[in-house]
């Protein structure tokens, strides 16, 4: 039985409050679940759709509004007293921790803290700062990478690319394509362990090298079809061929569009020959440092995190044909890729992330 739609009404001067633990860094990240329940009942929200959103059960989403209409935001903040030992930690304690780790560096002139590290240096139990770490999202061993486009053309091949995922031109065909170069023929030195109950599988850390093959492949956006080609190499000569190979296949009258990154074999003046050459086809870069915003990685990520990762094979033309085998198992049933991201969101992190990038110099 669904959850009743449950119109909280917020105290005087709540909102503020509520909204301020929802965007501040040092708010634990329970009570910042509570407020997003409480702040997504007072916006008329149903329960099922908040436990969806938030994903959290009903009795968290009835606990809290409970919780609110009986004591109000403070409520929220304050877990009431469990049996058991004492909490060893004051919040001047934690709010010193998490500041710490947000700040300043570690004394040993590592690049990042780590629990016991931290523990040490604020005389509290390592598994104190795990819990405290856990509770607010910090992972301080982790590491996104990223890099922010500079290209002065950015904004204007953003709208050219995303307009062609969301927005296609009539009687067309669009292209996402990209080369994987470099893939290794790889076989391990000995016989990897199977998985099972309490161990993940093993492979050896150490392979021996049959050479290396180059994946050619164009994600057909609308129907998720892949056409492609392994080469030995991926030059101006084996990509003007791949490309007229996939061209033909588009049936005539309809006009075709390529999107391609900015590889420097993509833009050869005998690629501005055969483009005058072959008047219906259009090719559409992405802007630089934004790789991306292609399509076709997606499935590149898809290929080697679900083959190629754990392959052991013992020549390329092995290697070839487990590619090709896993392509036409994929294009026997296809799934588009769908954007989901929208111009203004894209043009609003890159926009934050320069500013932050500004700041730090």
């Amino acid at each position: 039985m669904p959850l009743p739609i449950r119109v909280t009404q917020l105290r005087r001067g709540d909102r503020v409050i509520l909204e301020h633990w929802v965007r501040a860094r040092t708010t634990p990240r329970r009570v910042m679940e509570r407020a997003h329940i409480v702040l997504a009942s007072a916006e008329g929200r149903s329960g099922d759709a908040i436990c969806t959103a938030l994903r959290v059960s009903r009795p968290t989403v009835t606990r809290w509004l409970d919780r609110y209409d009986a004591d109000g935001a403070r409520g929220l903040a304050a877990d009431r007293p469990r049996s058991g030992r004492p909490k060893e930690i004051t919040p001047e304690q934690e709010e010193a921790i998490i500041d710490t780790t947000l700040n300043a560096p570690p004394p040993d002139g590592g690049t990042h803290w780590s629990t016991r590290l931290m523990a040490t240096q604020v005389g509290v139990h390592q598994t104190t700062v795990s819990r405290l770490w856990r509770a607010h999202g910090l992972k301080p061993h982790q590491v996104a990478y990223f890099k922010v486009s500079t290209d002065p053309e950015f904004v204007a091949k953003l709208r050219d690319v995303v307009g062609l995922y969301v927005d296609p031109p009539k009687r067309a065909v669009v292209f996402s394509v990209d080369e994987k170069s470099q893939i290794q023929a790889l076989h391990r030195t000995q016989p990897g362990l199977p998985l099972k109950k309490g161990r993940a599988g093993t492979l050896t850390h150490d392979y021996k090298r049959h050479g290396t093959t180059t994946l050619f492949a164009a994600l057909n956006v609308a129907t998720g079809h892949i056409d492609h080609d392994c080469l030995p190499r991926h030059r101006r000569k084996e990509f003007l061929r791949f490309m007229t190979r996939v061209k033909r296949r588009v049936p005539k009258g309809l006009s075709v569009h390529f999107i391609l990154d900015n590889y420097a074999t993509h833009k050869t003046p005998e690629v501005d020959r055969w483009l005058r050459q072959h008047p219906r086809v259009h090719f559409h870069f992405t802007p630089t440092s934004a790789s991306w915003l292609n399509l076709v990685e997606r499935f590149f990520s898809e290929l080697t995190t679900r083959q190629l990762r754990r392959l052991a094979v013992t020549s390329v033309r092995e290697l070839e044909h487990v590619i090709h085998q896993y392509i036409s198992r994929r294009n026997t049933d296809p799934t588009p890729f769908t954007w989901t991201a929208s111009v203004r969101s894209i043009i609003a992190k890159v926009r934050k992330a320069n500013e932050t990038l500004a700041s730090l110099h």
